[in-house]
């Protein structure tokens, strides 16, 4: 039979995970920045967050591949 853990073992793991995650997106952030687009990919994220269906961002989507494909 399997110890099911602590939860403050449980909760230090969900911490460090969510940590993790904040770092990679901070690191998103920063490479987006670099390209000069992070104004559009902001948009782009908030309509997403407040929308929930991509379908409903096509003008921000756009806004953001324009910007992007300027760059490369």
């Amino acid at each position: 039979m399997a110890k099911a853990g602590h939860a403050w073992s449980r909760a230090a793991t969900e911490r460090g995970e969510a940590e993790q995650e904040e770092e990679e997106e901070d690191a998103v952030d920063a490479m987006i920045a670099r390209t000069g687009c992070l104004e559009q990919h902001r948009r782009l994220q908030e309509c997403m967050a407040e929308r929930q269906d991509w379908r409903h961002c096509r003008q921000e989507l756009r806004a953001f591949g324009a910007c992007m494909a300027r760059r490369e």
